[in-house]
């Protein structure tokens, strides 16, 4: 899809020094690929704290019970 933007030059063209790509599009699309991973990052990070958390589970004991048991093909 074709898309006409007015990008300020001088952040296009630090764009393109820092990330050693060739072209303006490359530049564009890795800068939408790093905004979308960070907000994603973000709203993962808010989620912090927000589980409860099951006192009685005992992960050594759940890890000893999955080990001992005979590995099957699918």
């Amino acid at each position: 899809m074709a898309t006409n933007l007015a990008i300020d030059p001088r952040l296009l063209d630090e764009a393109l020094a820092v990330s050693g790509v060739r072209t303006k599009k490359e530049a564009v699309t890795i800068a939408l690929q790093e905004f979308i991973a960070r907000r994603a990052q973000a709203k993962l990070v808010d989620t912090f704290g927000t589980l409860d958390w099951d006192d009685s589970y005992d992960h050594k004991e759940d890890r000893r019970a999955r080990d001992s048991k005979p590995a099957t093909l699918d």
